[in-house]
């Protein structure tokens, strides 16, 4: 979803549809089962299944340059920040990078608007969360 591939959307509902595209894709390709709920009125985007677990997913996606790291913002409009009632994961994708953050909500909810994501930085405060896909398959 980079520009050499060239896909760069502008408009944040776009790049929003093909972040969600590009996680079915990677989760399937990891053996994760993935379930999407018709509709577009829950708080999360899919539904993860593995072993008999079935987790909630909310995809956000990011191009917002902060220095050397990326702001991805939570909420949208007027939202209420995620809870643990209403979803599991956040996966947060960094386009320019074609990085994965898969963090929990007891990580990512306690920020009202957004997290800053620094891929470069092996020590930075979320970089246990990131390509961390066998958090979803509970390992």
């Amino acid at each position: 979803m980079t520009k050499k591939n060239g896909i760069n959307p502008k408009h944040s509902k776009l790049r929003g549809e093909l972040a969600e595209l590009r996680f079915m894709t990677r989760a399937a390709e990891l053996g994760l089962r993935v379930i999407k709920p018709w509709g577009d009125s829950a708080r999360y985007d899919f539904v993860v299944e593995t072993g008999g677990r079935f987790l909630r997913v909310q995809v956000k996606s990011t191009t917002s340059k902060v220095d050397e790291s990326y702001d991805c913002h939570l909420s949208t409009g007027r939202q209420k920040p995620y809870t643990k009632n209403e979803i599991d994961f956040i996966a947060a994708y960094i386009v320019p990078k074609d990085v994965w953050y898969i963090i929990p909500i007891e990580v990512a909810g306690k920020r009202t608007s957004g997290i800053i994501l620094s891929p470069h930085l092996k020590t930075s405060k979320h970089a246990r969360y990131k390509e961390a896909w066998h958090l979803l398959r509970g390992e």
